[in-house]
């Protein structure tokens, strides 16, 4: 094992760091919208956002992957160049951990206390002082373990981007694996996203002792 298969699978880290990042700055928030639709008081809304999520949460995937990238094709009889590629891992990724993470704010949202809210009201804050300077705060404390667990999970799916020929780096180890007829460059792979899952672990519980002084 020479050090070019560890180099080349490093530079196809940089694809799958990408996707995990840009997955997560557009399904954090967005998550949280879709968890506000859920909750709302006007049926429409819930019921948009309560099939969104079913659907989401009900496919794989794999599915909604190729669906993204060929759907503007056959829906629309529009022509996608090898760029959308990247787009539609990024689209599909999003929408669909944005359902996950809606219905772990909205557990999160549920079980705080109701009182803080009138108290807050009481004091002269603002619905959006008293989300982002009260509720928030205590909500990332509340919903951290869960939404770790789907940040690890993440790590791990962004293989799949692999359906629609992204290439990132369990491609590449899959490549590399069948060129050199064994099996090492899979191992190497696994290093990798095992250490990357530490690195995000490692993150996320500092994040959660951060916030440790709320008691909810």
């Amino acid at each position: 094992m020479d050090w070019y298969t560890f180099l080349e699978i490093g530079k196809s880290l940089l694809v799958t760091i990408e996707i995990f990042a840009l997955t997560l700055i557009f399904s954090l928030p967005l998550g949280m919208i879709v968890a506000f639709g859920r909750m709302s008081k006007n049926k429409i809304i819930s019921t948009i956002t309560c099939i969104y999520i079913s659907i989401m949460r009900g496919t794989p995937l794999m599915l909604q992957l190729i669906v993204v990238y060929f759907g503007p094709y056959y829906l629309f009889r529009m022509k996608v160049g090898a760029d959308y590629r990247f787009i539609a891992v990024i689209i599909a990724f999003s929408i669909n951990y944005a359902a996950y993470f809606a219905e772990i704010y909205r557990s999160g949202l549920q079980a705080l206390p109701k009182g803080q809210e009138e108290a807050a009201k009481v004091l002269g804050y603002s619905r959006t002082q008293t989300f982002f300077h009260i509720l928030l705060p205590q909500l990332i404390k509340q919903v951290m373990p869960a939404i770790t667990n789907e940040i690890i999970t993440l790590v791990k799916d962004t293989s799949l981007a692999f359906v629609i020929a992204v290439a990132e780096m369990f491609t590449m180890a899959k490549q590399l694996a069948a060129a050199q007829a064994t099996i090492m460059p899979l191992m190497i792979a696994g290093l990798y996203y095992y250490v990357f899952n530490l690195i995000v672990s490692f993150v996320c519980e500092r994040i959660e002792k951060h916030y440790a002084y709320y008691r909810v």
